[in-house]
């Protein structure tokens, strides 16, 4: 077993509880970690052995195109997306973090961590 992680990708994007915060829109982050049997691929050099990282950054930009009101949601959403194209991964964590959030003080993030194995 091994483990892929794209870390620290920022995206612009209209997620949030409030009307007000879909229509003007905040800085987002996320982190991905994908735990799966990475012998074959190390073992033949080739990428369809693998999880390629392009597809994974596609497919968590995709759900960051698409809004939503909670951050809970958006981290299940990519976790789904994951499994569909890679159902051979035996599990997949995501952090989904929203700078400023509107709190009323600061606050530099707020984050939702969210794990499935399967």
């Amino acid at each position: 077993m091994g483990q892929i992680a794209l870390e620290g990708m920022e995206f612009f994007a209209f997620h949030g509880f409030y009307d007000e915060e879909q229509k003007i829109g905040n800085k987002y982050g996320v982190d991905l970690y994908i735990d799966t049997d990475l012998r074959r691929a190390a073992e033949s050099d080739d990428l369809h052995q693998t999880v390629n990282y392009e597809v994974l950054y596609k497919l968590v930009l995709a759900e960051m195109k698409a809004p939503a009101r909670l951050l809970e949601h958006l981290g299940h959403r990519i976790i789904d997306k994951v499994y569909d194209k890679f159902p051979f991964v035996a599990s997949v964590k995501v952090q989904v973090y929203k700078f400023n959030p509107p709190l009323g003080g600061i606050c530099k993030w707020a984050k939702v961590s969210l794990e499935e194995t399967r």
